[in-house]
Order: structure tokens, then C-alpha cells, then sequence
């Protein structure tokens, strides 16, 4: 991970090279829509007031739960108390961006949607109201912070919270692409029979429009993670990834992605990054736009 004084350097960097964010000078159809109909929508919505009350419980929760350490740097098995107003004061995602996935997912009519890391459930929250929603999927390793988020989502409806870590094992069919090398350079490996939590849940998915990712910021599982969740993806899919610019290692998982030949179009916001796999663009494109 690197250091604050690391990260500001990079985003004064970002600020100073990156597009305007008001669209002026894009000749990317898209892409200029995207910038005014999205990124710079400040109309304060209904679907926002809720998640934000349910921010607001959490962080006066002093209740301690037993947090198990998972992701970059954990150890297996390790262990810690938290209180629930420390977790939502460090780990739940910014309204700001969790607004902006609710925009997209909104703009794009965006159906069946994934989250890897529900945390405390204020992102999904959100995106449990986008209009026309048929299926939300979020996933959380950390038992006691998935079940405390589960009796909030209980209360929107076509959300399901899936318990335990991504690559945890389960009973079932073995990998379908096992043993093949893919685009990214990650080589699924056949396990003999047997699925991660993640595989199983793709797999039941009839197709998966948009997907957040927002765990384990480590280069191979974010990887294997994207090799994953592209099995259900279609043209008119997106991915998002959390923190592309938290560490050298997701640095360079970023940027295998947005290399990948299967991306169209990818967009650096620093803390968050899209990818978009349309056949409409005849050239591949990647731009890096102030939000």
C-alpha cells in the first residue's frame, strides 16, 4: 500500500494531467455523454436519502464486532475487535462514488448487478434502488459485518448478500476454463472439482451487467476476480475496480486490464475505475478525466 504523502502525490499528478471534467474538447461521443449526463449530475436524488440516513446509524454505532482480516497483508484466520462507527468511518466507500454508482447503473438501465465488498451495506443500499433493478449480489468475507449489513439490505428487496471470502471453496462443478491461459496473463487453474464462492456466484448469474470490485487489493486476486466476472459479461457490460491507484500492485492490475484486447474503453477517476467492453468503438480508448 502506499503512503498518504505517496497517494497525494499521485493525485496532484492526476489533477494536473488528466482531462477536463466537463466533457469540453471530447470527441468521444460516449464518452462526452457520460461526463455531462453522469459524472457531473448534481440532482440530489430520492434513492439517495436512505443510504445516507443508515450512514449516519452507523458511524454513532459503538457496538464492537469480531472482524475477521481479510485482503491485502491479512493472515488467514486472524481476527480483530472493531466497533461498527470505525468501520464506517474507514472502510464504507464515500457517498460521493457510491452516488456515482447508483448514476451509472441508473443511466444505463443496468439490471443484474455484482459487488465484491459489501462492508456494512451503504453502497449497496444505493444500488438496491436503482430503477428497474432485477438482481443485486454482494458479496462480503467478514461474517459478523455481512450479517449487520444483511438485516439493512433485508429491507430494499432483490438483494442477496453472499457470506465468506471470495476464494473461499465450495462443493460444485469445476471451473470451466480451467487450465486455460487468458488475455490478462492469469492462468485458471483446475481445482479437481471444486468452486470459489466468487465462481459459483457468477455462475449463477444469467448475465451480470455491471460488477463492483472492491476487495483483496492485490494484483493476482483482482485479476482472477476480473478473468471471473467476464464469463457473464456482455457488450453493453462495465466493470468497475475500487482504489486502482492503492498500491503498486493494483497500479499494475489496472493497467493490464485496461490493456486487455476484450476492454474497449477504460476511464481513470484515481479512486475508482471503469472499463467497458462495446463494439461500437473502433479503436481502443483510455482516458484519465477529473471527477
Amino acid at each position: 500500500m502506499y503512503s498518504r504523502l505517496q497517494i497525494a502525490f499521485k493525485y496532484i499528478n492526476y489533477l494536473i494531467t488528466a482531462r477536463n471534467g466537463r466533457g469540453h474538447g471530447m470527441h468521444s461521443p460516449f464518452v462526452y455523454e457520460l461526463i455531462r449526463n453522469v459524472l457531473m449530475d448534481k440532482k440530489q436524488y430520492k434513492a439517495y436519502e436512505k443510504p445516507e440516513a443508515y450512514r449516519k446509524r452507523l458511524l454513532k454505532n459503538e457496538t464492537i464486532l469480531e472482524v475477521e482480516d481479510l485482503g491485502a497483508g491479512s493472515v488467514s484466520g486472524k481476527t480483530k475487535q472493531r466497533k461498527v462507527s470505525e468501520i464506517a468511518s474507514t472502510s464504507v466507500k464515500h457517498r460521493r462514488y457510491s452516488r456515482l454508482l447508483y448514476r451509472i447503473a441508473s443511466y444505463y438501465k443496468y439490471g443484474r448487478i455484482l459487488e465484491l465488498g459489501t462492508s456494512l451495506g451503504v453502497t449497496s443500499a444505493y444500488l438496491a434502488q436503482v430503477p428497474g433493478l432485477e438482481e443485486l449480489v454482494t458479496m462480503e468475507g467478514a461474517e459478523a459485518v455481512a450479517e449487520l449489513a444483511e438485516r439493512e439490505l433485508a429491507g430494499y428487496g432483490k438483494v442477496r448478500v453472499v457470506r465468506g471470502e471470495f476464494d473461499g471453496q465450495v462443493a460444485g462443478g469445476r471451473w470451466q476454463v480451467a487450465g486455460l491461459e487468458n488475455d490478462t496473463g492469469y492462468r485458471m487453474e483446475d481445482r479437481g472439482g471444486s468452486q470459489t464462492n466468487l465462481e459459483k456466484t457468477v455462475a449463477d448469474f444469467q448475465r451480470i451487467d455491471m460488477a463492483f470490485i472492491d476487495g483483496n487489493h492485490r494484483k493476482e486476486p483482482t485479476l482472477r476476480y476480473f478473468e471471473t466476472i467476464f464469463s457473464k459479461t456482455h457488450a453493453g457490460s462495465c466493470i468497475i475496480f475500487d482504489d486502482i491507484h492503492w498500491s503498486a500492485e493494483m497500479e499494475e492490475a489496472w493497467d493490464i486490464i485496461r490493456k486487455d484486447a476484450r476492454v474497449t474503453l477504460s476511464i481513470d477517476l484515481f479512486f475508482i475505475g471503469i472499463v467497458f467492453f462495446r463494439k461500437e468503438f473502433r479503436e481502443k480508448q483510455h482516458f484519465s478525466i477529473r471527477f
